[in-house]
């Protein structure tokens, strides 16, 4: 959040971006980077706008019914309040005319997540004598990083889901063996009581899925659709929780077993997967000690080299890894991604991610195996929960 105290650092990342500013522009929640860097707390409903200078002190425009939401906003900043379209439109260039702005834009949509300004808007900053650029690494910066508390609420919660699936795949292999097998569903719901039991929360999930169902990556286990699991059954198991509140640090993973001895084919398709995985971890910790720039699209191409080069590039259809942060599991920070995104922003000191190469063959088989990672203080790789997967669980 913005205030005077880490003002200095906003204004450090403007300058070292090449910036003369970052402008924040909201209407009705669209952009919760602005809402929450501003401070903006309350019933908005007309556009707002925030500019932070690279030098100077910050201004807000804000409409002249909403002046509460900006109680936060300190008294030593200007704040400019307007009613009339006509009045914005004036106060807009007076800010920005003959300026570099960074904007939560991204040029052909390559990083939508951060593309979120609209192109209505985009038109009445350039017509302001604007030049906008993206905002896509400010926003890595000061909307995506974990705090300590943060990172150690990570590492506690993501020992947690290691060992609630374990414990899951305990129960589901005695159960088979035993004639009395669980259902997909019913693991599930188990889960979610474990979540609970551990103060954690989800809001939704967690996939539970049987071999075939397990090659649809967001595949939903329903009472309506039972499916028990049995011998010769591949399971996987994909839980992610948080603390409730927001105040805590989300933790996601996926863990894969055979209900007895694994096929050849499994352990040809988990053999691809977990080398996926690896190269993608190798690389990064690789590029990251050499003190090197390195992105999160090099990693996703890392991890899709192995698969392809296994033969089975056309069943690994999604992104190798997402971005994590406090506001959310699938977060605003740099992504694991070449393939459905041009993911371009450089991985810095306190982002989080996943790792998760997958393949799926419709009818067949799905795996997929996923860790998290982070980069701490120092630019180091981070990978929980302490002990990954190496080799199936055989149940």
């Amino acid at each position: 959040m913005l205030t005077p105290k880490t003002l200095p650092a906003f204004q450090a990342a403007l300058t070292e971006a090449g910036v003369d500013g970052w402008l924040l522009y909201d209407f009705r929640g669209l952009n919760r980077v602005a809402g929450s860097i501003l401070g903006v707390d309350g019933f908005v409903t007309r556009r707002i706008f925030g500019w932070i200078p690279a030098k100077g002190a910050p201004v807000a425009i804000t409409h002249a019914i909403e002046q509460g939401p900006w109680s936060a906003w300190p008294s030593a900043w200007p704040k400019r309040v307007y009613s009339s379209w006509r009045a914005l439109e004036t106060e807009l260039p007076a800010l920005v005319k003959g300026k570099r702005v960074a904007m939560e834009y991204s040029p052909g949509d390559a990083v939508p997540v951060v593309d979120v300004v609209p192109a209505g808007v985009l038109e009445l900053v350039r017509a302001s004598g604007a030049e906008v650029v993206t905002s896509a690494d400010l926003v890595s910066r000061f909307f995506a990083v974990w705090s300590e508390a943060q990172v150690a609420a990570h590492r506690r919660n993501a020992e947690v889901l290691r060992t609630l699936a374990h414990e899951a795949f305990a129960r589901i292999g005695a159960a088979a063996r035993g004639g009395s097998p669980l259902h997909e569903h019913e693991v599930m719901a188990q889960l979610h009581e474990g979540f609970r039991a551990h103060g954690l929360e989800a809001d939704h999930g967690p996939i539970v899925a049987a071999t075939a169902n397990a090659a649809n990556p967001h595949y939903h286990p329903s009472a309506s659709a039972p499916r028990a699991f049995v011998e010769g059954d591949i399971v996987l198991i994909d839980l992610f929780a948080t603390d409730p509140g927001g105040k805590g640090m989300w933790a996601d993973q996926t863990w894969m077993a055979s209900i007895g001895a694994p096929s050849a084919r499994a352990l040809e398709v988990w053999t691809a997967i977990r080398d996926a995985r690896d190269a993608a971890i190798a690389l990064l910790r690789d590029r990251l000690a050499a003190g090197g720039p390195v992105r999160g699209g090099e990693a996703d191409d890392a991890a899709r080299a192995v698969i392809e080069q296994r033969g089975f590039g056309p069943y690994f259809t999604h992104r190798t890894g997402h971005s994590i942060d406090a506001r959310g599991l699938h977060g605003s920070g740099p992504n694991i991604d070449n393939l459905e995104t041009r993911e371009t922003r450089l991985l810095i000191p306190g982002v989080g991610f996943s790792i998760e190469p997958g393949i799926y063959v419709a009818g067949e088989i799905g795996m997929r195996t996923e860790v998290n990672a982070y980069i701490d203080a120092d630019g180091r790789l981070v990978v929980t929960p302490g002990e990954i997967q190496r080799d199936l669980v055989v149940l």
